[in-house]
């Protein structure tokens, strides 16, 4: 068992399986629970997944893994909210050289940036007026052209019942404003946040 953290390439925790295949690691855990995903144990009995055991879940349900983001990834935030937008923006090309980043502010702007700047993540505001976003949501995840964006949803008015819907749409979470710094990091990807916390 000792072995599995060292050999971190080969070995994933949840989070990392969970970015993978563009789940949340609740998901991945309960896949793990019944059966469907193999696992492994730590001596601290934290749960790690062999990479090929993910390769061939992803493969045998159609899904496309989610490299993680690297430098030159393009993020793509709807937000018609100015301060929210100028706060992403300035984080995102503040914490990683090389990252690209456009914003849209309507559904019209949103369907022609998806489609000219092709964002391998998206950062949604899910109460955006005048936008259905969790049928934005649901028609990328259903489009093969689409459905390997990554989509995290953000709300100042979470609710358990809107947050479920937005999930089950196909979005990797939902974040509450004002943003936990670390926890959005985390949630696109970056894998910064323990050095910027």
């Amino acid at each position: 068992m000792v072995k599995i953290e060292k050999r971190s390439k080969n070995y994933l925790t949840p989070q990392e399986a969970a970015d993978l295949l563009m789940v949340s690691p609740v998901t991945i855990r309960q896949w793990a629970h019944k059966g469907l995903l193999g696992a492994s144990s730590t001596p601290g009995g934290h749960r790690r997944f062999a990479r090929d055991e993910i390769e061939r879940f992803a493969r045998e349900h159609g899904t496309v893994l989610q490299p993680p983001v690297h430098k030159g990834c393009r993020i793509l935030i709807v937000d018609d909210d100015q301060q929210a937008v100028a706060y992403l923006s300035g984080l995102l090309t503040e914490i990683q050289e090389g990252m690209h980043v456009q914003v849209a502010h309507d559904g019209f702007d949103t369907g022609r940036k998806v489609q000219s700047f092709q964002p391998n993540v998206l950062l949604l505001d899910i109460n955006m007026h005048g936008l259905d976003c969790i049928e934005v949501c649901r028609r990328l995840k259903r489009d093969p052209a689409t459905r390997a964006i990554r989509i995290i949803g953000m709300t100042g008015y979470p609710t358990e019942d809107n947050i479920h819907r937005f999930e089950e749409a196909g979005a990797d979470t939902c974040l509450r404003k004002p943003f936990d710094r670390s926890q959005l990091l985390d949630s696109i990807g970056l894998g910064m946040s323990k050095q910027h916390s």
